[in-house]
C-alpha cells in the first residue's frame, strides 16, 4: 500500500472510533439530527474530495512537495540539515501554517463568508470536522501547495503531516467527556474537544480563541488561548446567531451560504 492509502485508514479508523465513542462518553447534548448532519457532512467530504483529485492532479500537497523536491525548490532543498531535524521542523512549520490559516479566516470578511459554513453547524462532533465548503477548501490546499514551495519539504513529512492534520481535525471536533485531568495533561501538548468546543461557541470572544488544530502552544504563546467558556462544556451553545435551526442548513443553504450570508459581521 502506498502512503496515501495508509493515510485514508487512519482516517477511517480515527473516524469510526470517535463516532462509536461519542455513543457511550458523550460530552454535549445534540440539538440537531446527528444521521442528517453525519449524511450531510460526508456528502461535503466527498465533494470536496472529488474536487481536490480533478483540480490538484498529481496528489495536492504531497504531490507538490514531490515535484519541489524534484526540482530543488524550497528552502529545506538548500538546507543540508540532518534528516530527523528536518522532518520535525517541517510537521511543526506546517501546523503554524496552518493555525495562521485559521485565525485569517476568522479576521477577513472575504474569507470569513466560507468559514461560516463550518461554525453554522448546531452541534459538533467528529463529522463536524468534515463540514467545510468546497472554495475553502480548495483556498487551504492553494495556501499549503504555496508553503511547501517555499519549504521544499521532505514528502514524506508532508504526508505524515496531512495524516496528522486528518485525525486531530477529527479528535478535536468530537463530542467526547475526556477525564478531567486527562484533558488537562493533553491540552499541555495538543487539542483537546473542550478545548476546541469552546472555539465552536456561539459567543463571539469564545469563537475568536482557540485556532489551533493540532499543537496547542500557538495560541498560548500568541494570546488566543481560552481556558474555559463562560458556560460549562454541556451547557455551551454550539454554532451563530444567524443560523439556529436546522431547516436553514441543508446541503444545498451551505454550498450557497457564502453568497446568501455574505454581510455578516461577526468577525473581530
Amino acid at each position: 500500500m502506498d502512503g496515501n492509502t495508509y493515510r485514508f485508514l487512519i482516517f477511517i479508523s480515527v473516524f469510526a472510533i470517535m463516532l462509536i465513542l461519542e455513543s457511550f462518553i458523550a460530552r454535549h447534548p445534540t440539538v440537531d439530527s446527528k444521521p442528517r448532519r453525519l449524511g450531510m457532512h460526508l456528502g461535503l467530504s466527498g465533494l470536496n474530495t472529488l474536487l481536490i483529485k480533478f483540480i490538484f492532479i498529481g496528489g495536492a500537497a504531497v504531490g507538490a512537495a514531490e515535484v519541489a523536491e524534484s526540482k530543488g525548490w524550497g528552502l529545506f532543498n538548500i538546507l543540508d540539515w540532518p534528516y530527523e531535524l528536518e522532518f520535525l521542523l517541517i510537521v511543526i512549520i506546517l501546523d503554524f501554517a496552518i493555525y495562521l490559516q485559521h485565525m485569517i479566516v476568522h479576521k477577513i470578511p472575504l474569507f470569513w463568508r466560507f468559514h461560516v459554513v463550518h461554525h453554522s453547524d448546531l452541534d459538533l462532533d467528529v463529522s463536524s470536522g468534515l463540514r467545510f465548503h468546497p472554495i475553502e477548501i480548495l483556498a487551504s490546499m492553494l495556501y499549503k501547495i504555496v508553503i511547501i514551495y517555499i519549504l521544499g519539504p521532505i514528502p514524506i513529512a508532508v504526508l505524515v503531516f496531512e495524516t496528522i492534520l486528518n485525525g486531530m481535525a477529527l479528535f478535536s471536533h468530537s463530542n467526547i467527556a475526556l477525564p478531567a485531568r486527562l484533558d488537562f495533561l493533553c491540552r499541555k501538548l495538543i487539542v483537546t474537544p473542550d478545548m476546541h468546543r469552546i472555539h465552536h461557541s456561539i459567543e463571539v470572544s469564545e469563537t475568536n480563541s482557540n485556532y489551533g488544530f493540532n499543537l496547542s502552544i500557538w495560541d498560548r504563546v500568541l494570546g488566543t488561548y481560552k481556558e474555559e467558556a463562560i458556560k460549562a462544556q454541556p451547557e455551551i451553545v454550539i454554532g451563530i446567531d444567524a443560523f439556529r435551526h436546522p431547516n436553514e442548513l441543508t446541503f444545498y443553504n451551505l454550498l450557497i451560504m457564502p453568497k446568501k450570508y455574505g454581510k455578516l459581521t461577526y468577525v473581530t
